[in-house]
């Protein structure tokens, strides 16, 4: 069954957190689709991925660049999966209709920025609703430290 985690963003933006968590997601041998609710934001990440690091890239594609079954990491706004991914990472309000408890995915992520009340209220009705959909869900916030916190 897929795990859906929600990340509840209150210390660090979203352009700081979602390479990390990609790197880890490919640490464990998994590919991943990253899905933004619009084609703007989309190419913002794309950019993002090349330079978030002096030292490190995360190689990632876009439709644009064609060949997405080679991508470890695959930008969208489409619900579709072009690389085999394990994980999917929701993010800037993408639609998570498409996940349910068929779905393919070994986890969802949906990250959400804390300080945004219009991310806040639909991260409250995607719980809602995946969890009365019977999905595995769980809640994980920032800490102090930096980590995660699994509150639920």
């Amino acid at each position: 069954m897929t795990e859906v985690w929600f990340y509840h963003l209150t210390r660090q933006p979203l352009e700081r957190v979602l390479p990390a968590l990609l790197e880890k997601t490919l640490q464990r041998g998994w590919r991943a689709v990253v899905q933004s609710g619009s084609e703007e934001r989309i190419a913002f990440l794309d950019d993002l991925l090349w330079t978030y690091a002096d030292s490190s890239f995360l190689a990632h594609g876009t439709a644009r660049d064609g060949d997405a079954e080679m991508m470890p990491v695959f930008l969208t706004v489409d619900a579709a999966n072009p690389n085999g991914a394990q994980a999917r990472f929701m993010v800037d309000g993408a639609d998570v209709a498409a996940i349910g408890a068929d779905s393919s995915y070994e986890r969802v992520l949906i990250l959400f920025d804390g300080n945004d009340d219009d991310q806040l209220a639909a991260a409250r009705a995607n719980w809602k609703r995946l969890k009365d959909a019977g999905l595995a869900v769980s809640y994980w916030q920032q800490a102090e430290t930096g980590g995660w916190d699994k509150k639920a």
